[in-house]
């Protein structure tokens, strides 16, 4: 056994030392009581000392005394956006009503200009309250300020620490600020329910005026609620706020802020609530500030940077010009789809029509889960579900809800000019431009021809509109079908194109491959979603998002160089001091440029007398333009992409839900439902000259080291061995290269009779429709038509959920 733990070891050694302690401790001197007594103040110093590091630091407090959110402005200097990290509007102290400030100090903290963030003498009480079994609270305005602008550091909890970091806190936002800032600081600050930060918010929320209005009543009730918001809540306890109310107005003529006699006649005057919730302005790019704002909490908390305080100026690639003309456009051709959706959909039409799809509707809300997983019956959730007038209404004005996407970007350097996220940002956040992945339909087809032309194929080439039928894996068999019975008769690969026939884009991926099309389709930027390499690919089954098509008619538009999409052009600090400099993605070629000068001249033909000829008859754009229209099956989804050599452009209509269509083979169509979109705000931009109408898609330089050299040979040879005189001079100039003769009337537009892809008496020479598998295009099957299960290729594509 160690000598330390032997009886006689604690009897001879420890024990004698310890016993002058313990004579000190019964009969302490005065010396000991004295050090006694300062080790507490000391112990709780150096407890103080030790928390000041984990309360905010003074550079962190100095930042609050000059927030400002980021600025998001677009490349003509306009204003797009501003992050703010709540909603409200910062208001001077000069520009808030005397009655709030005489308010707030008499209610809250009457010696707020005599002490310097602790009020030792209301600290004091409400500790004698507090341990007398009352307890009270004795927080100065400063002490609210520091708990209500930083409770990460301080806490919530009622404990000695917090009160001690509140204190540290206060002390310190003392000694950087004056006491009129301190008080601008926490009125703007402080929440009010209903997402209203601030004196201001809360003014336009209770009361439909400016804090400069606000008179002594309603003063009073808003500075009644900052002892409880929700107990105190005007709207929902409008009692206990009158209550609260007259306390804060008692409070007042104590502190001679208000006239005795004046108090005895408002005390009976009731609240008079004006309540509207302030909703954040969405701004004229919402959605573009949305996916923008994602990307730039990462870069700021990357380079030590505060979003929502440091006062960031972000400029954009976004022109204020075309994105107000693909606000108007979307607005009016949404208003009048949604105009034929109400009534297609109306409750004794399709609504009525569709009795299994609509209880499907039902049985995926919230309502009808929720009262199942209560243990209710599902046949009896359902049948009061759907005898709620005020419920059915609600599910069929959201699920008939007419939605478009839409998008424009500079071919040249991939920078975005217009977004459109969906009809109204305030109604449906959901951003039809990246996060939607719907069925491009026959948008999806000039990757198809593209690569045709890149192993050689010639536009003129041609194959026999007929009836196709391919084996695929697994023994089931696709057979794709047009509106329109097949002619029988040859028709070259620009027809094919022009008037969107799937016999023949069927034929054409056979020979190319969906492999290589599905390669060529990447590379030219669809690069996010997921394509299936099956022969269907060809006609727009795979999912894709709309901001991946239009970047990939981009690259079309670029001769063949494909060029990632961009948002921003450089982050600002707010002194102007250039933070980051972005500039255009290098180009990647992806198309070869006699192959892609081939595509685009066909998909001209589009616009110039097949399936687009809307953007000539109708809008009267007489520009160099290329396009194409997509449908899908039932019409659920319409595209439309046009190219212009300073501007691509596309847009996307349909339903959040792919089951519900607009239940027309006439407005469903891509060329009636999405082009005119496009049509519109090309119509817009040109007439503004934003867009200079004149310009011209770039011709591919075929011309070698020696063709000067081979030119020049063959003009000696011409002079020298000339049966007669040349009819022009050698310098005359060459001629130019075809371009289609733009049509003048709708009549113009349509192909010939006798042409085996005729569109009958389709004025607009829309598409002649497709069926394949899920996917019509431009078109629908007649009335009734359905494609046979034995005829859909596998693996199905469905579409995205959204």
């Amino acid at each position: 056994m160690p000598a330390s733990m032997r009886p006689d070891f604690y009897q001879t050694k420890i024990a004698p030392r310890l016993a002058p302690l313990r004579q000190h401790l019964r009969r302490p001197t005065r010396r000991t009581v004295l050090l006694a007594a300062a080790a507490v103040p000391a112990l709780f110093l150096l407890y103080v000392v030790v928390l000041i590091p984990f309360t905010p630091g003074i550079s962190e407090l100095r930042k609050a005394k000059s927030e400002q959110p980021a600025q998001v402005l677009s490349a003509d200097g306009k204003e797009l956006a501003v992050y703010r990290w709540a909603n409200r509007d910062w208001v001077r102290l000069s520009e808030i009503s005397p009655n709030v400030v005489d308010a707030l100090i008499a209610t809250e903290d009457h010696r707020f200009y005599d002490h310097h963030g602790l009020d030792w003498r209301r600290t004091a009480s409400a500790a004698v309250h507090t341990f007398s079994g009352d307890r009270q609270g004795g927080s100065t305005i400063t002490q609210q300020l520091a708990r209500n602008r930083y409770p990460d550091e301080i806490g919530r909890a009622p404990t000695m620490t917090r009160k001690l970091k509140e204190a540290i806190t206060a002390f310190k936002l003392e000694a950087l600020y004056s006491k009129e800032e301190i008080l601008e600081t926490y009125l703007n600050t402080v929440p009010f329910l209903y997402n209203a930060f601030g004196i201001e918010m809360a003014a336009r929320t209770y009361f439909d005026k400016s804090a400069r209005k606000l008179d002594v009543l309603e003063a009073a009730t808003l500075i009644g609620m900052l002892k409880g918001n929700s107990y105190y809540n005007p709207v929902l306890n409008p009692q206990r706020a009158l209550e609260r109310r007259n306390i804060v107005l008692g409070q007042m003529v104590k502190r001679g802020k208000l006239d005795a006699a004046r108090f005895e006649a408002l005390r009976k005057r009731p609240l008079r609530i004006d309540f509207e919730r302030q909703v954040e302005e969405p701004g004229p790019a919402a959605h573009f500030a949305q996916q923008l704002r994602k990307w730039l909490i990462s870069w700021a908390d990357s380079n030590d940077y505060n979003l929502y305080t440091d006062g960031l100026v972000v400029r954009t690639t976004i022109d204020s010009r075309l994105q107000a003309a693909a606000n108007q456009a979307v607005a009016r051709q949404g208003n009048q789809l949604q105009s034929i959706a109400n009534a297609a959909w109306a409750p004794r039409a399709g609504w009525g029509e569709s009795r299994a799809l609509v209880q499907s509707f039902v049985r995926e809300t919230p309502e009808f889960r929720n009262a199942v997983a209560a243990g209710q019956p599902e046949d009896e959730v359902l049948q009061h579900l759907m005898r709620d007038n005020a419920f059915m209404q609600a599910l069929r004005q959201t699920k008939t809800r007419v939605q478009a996407g839409f998008m424009a970007l500079d071919p040249a350097t991939g920078e975005i000019r217009a977004w459109v996220g969906s009809r109204d940002f305030s109604v449906d956040a959901f951003d039809h431009v990246a996060q939607a992945r719907r069925q491009p339909g026959s948008t999806f087809k000039p990757f198809v021809y593209g690569a045709a032309f890149a192993r050689g194929t010639s536009p003129d080439e041609t194959f026999v509109d007929q009836p196709v039928e391919m084996q695929l894996a697994g023994g089931e068999v696709w057979r794709p079908t047009d509106e329109s019975p097949a002619s029988g008769r040859a028709m070259s690969l620009r027809d094919g194109l022009v008037y969107s026939r799937n016999t023949i884009t069927a034929q054409l991926v056979q020979s190319v491959g969906p492999e290589r099309v599905a390669r060529l389709a990447r590379a030219m930027g669809v690069r996010d979603s997921k394509l299936e390499e099956v022969p269907s690919l060809a006609l727009g089954t795979s999912p894709v998002t709309l901001r991946e098509m239009v970047s990939a008619y981009g690259t079309i538009a670029n001769g063949g160089q494909y060029i990632a999409p961009s948002m921003l052009t450089r982050i600002e600090d707010r002194q102007g001091n250039v933070l980051a400099q972005f500039r255009p993605a290098s180009a990647q070629r992806a198309l070869s440029p006699t192959a892609n000068e081939t595509l685009l001249d066909v998909m001209r033909d589009v616009v110039d007398r097949g399936t687009g000829t809307a953007i000539r008859s109708r809008y009267g754009i007489r520009a160099d333009v290329a396009g194409k229209t997509g449908t899908t099956q039932d019409n659920a989804d319409g595209w439309f992409i046009l190219m212009h050599p300073q501007l691509v452009a596309g847009a996307w209509v349909g339903f959040n839900d792919s089951r519900v269509t607009l239940r027309s083979d006439y407005w469903g169509q891509g060329a009636h439902s999405a082009l005119p979109i496009v049509g519109d705000f090309y119509q817009r931009a040109i007439r503004a000259r934003v867009v200079d109408g004149r310009a011209r898609f770039a011709e591919v330089d075929r011309k070698t080291w020696y063709s000067g050299l081979t030119e020049t040979v063959r003009g000696w040879y011409g002079k020298l061995f000339a049966s007669k005189p040349a009819e022009e001079p050698a310098s005359a100039p060459r001629p130019a290269p075809r371009r289609p003769v733009l049509p003048t009337t709708e009549a113009e537009a349509l192909p010939p009779a006798s042409s085996p892809s005729a569109l009958g008496d389709n004025s607009l020479a829309l598409d002649p429709g497709e069926v394949v598998e899920a996917v019509v295009d431009d078109g629908a099957s007649a009335p009734g038509a359905e494609v046979p299960a034995s005829e859909a290729v596998a693996p199905a594509s469905a579409p995205a959920a959204l």
